[in-house]
């Protein structure tokens, strides 16, 4: 039977570089996305090019009955990429309580109920890996709520690796900079890559390939790998 992954987040950015990835290892892949329908089609189109048998899945992950729903479909799975994520930018001061609860309900509780009804269906055993972010250990006050998810992400993997163990490993990955977003202005961004120790942003592959290691070394759990380029160190 064919290894089994699923992508949360999958039809662009990072969450696309986690599912080429796992192509490239063998896995058949289920995309899910929630409002990326192009995206989502054209990363259909670069995995099915690798051999790969790819589900699209369309969800919102705020919703706890649509990943009940996305879940209760698959009869087996072996990987769990937690990567679709939401970074709304905001003061401590004015940030909306509805801005706060989206944050945190796609960024922190959504993993939590994936990983919950994911351990069932991995009867064979898995890895789960929680993407998390550099900004996890910093105190991002332009980022209150994202800051605060990826914080207890990190603390929520170390939960899942201890309450799953053996059977199934939960680790993390955090990014630091690699692909500018809309919210962060070209100034800016240049001015954050000229304070990282290594001068310039990740490659997309290079924080995927952390991925591949965690696959492959299966005496690894409840560990966050820092992809960031020294960024961690400022």
């Amino acid at each position: 039977m064919e290894k089994l992954a699923l992508v949360t987040g999958g039809a662009h950015r990072l969450g696309k570089s986690f599912a080429l990835t796992l192509a490239r290892l063998g896995y058949d892949i289920v995309l899910h996305y929630h409002s990326a329908v192009e995206e989502a089609r054209q990363t259909q189109g670069e995995l099915e090019s690798l051999n790969c048998r790819v589900i699209l899945a369309p969800a919102d992950l705020t919703q706890p009955a649509e990943i009940q729903s996305l879940v209760s479909n698959l009869q087996s799975l072996d990987v769990l990429v937690n990567s679709a994520a939401f970074m709304p930018s905001g003061n401590v001061e004015s940030l909306p309580l509805e801005t706060w609860d989206t944050t945190l309900d796609l960024n922190l509780r959504a993993p939590f109920l994936l990983a919950q009804e994911c351990a069932k269906k991995m009867t064979a055993g898995g890895l789960i890996v929680n993407i998390t972010d550099v900004g996890a250990q910093k105190a991002w006050s332009r980022y209150p709520s994202y800051t605060v998810s990826k914080a207890a992400l990190e603390s929520l993997t170390k939960i899942l690796a201890r309450a799953l163990a053996p059977k199934i490993r939960v680790n993390a990955i955090a990014p630091g900079l690699v692909l500018q977003s809309d919210i962060v202005p070209a100034e800016e961004w240049e001015r954050l890559i000229s304070r990282v120790p290594l001068k310039r942003p990740a490659r997309s592959e290079e924080v995927a390939s952390a991925l591949e290691f965690l696959i492959k070394n299966e005496y690894i759990t409840g560990q966050t790998i820092v992809v960031d380029g020294g960024y961690s160190l400022i």
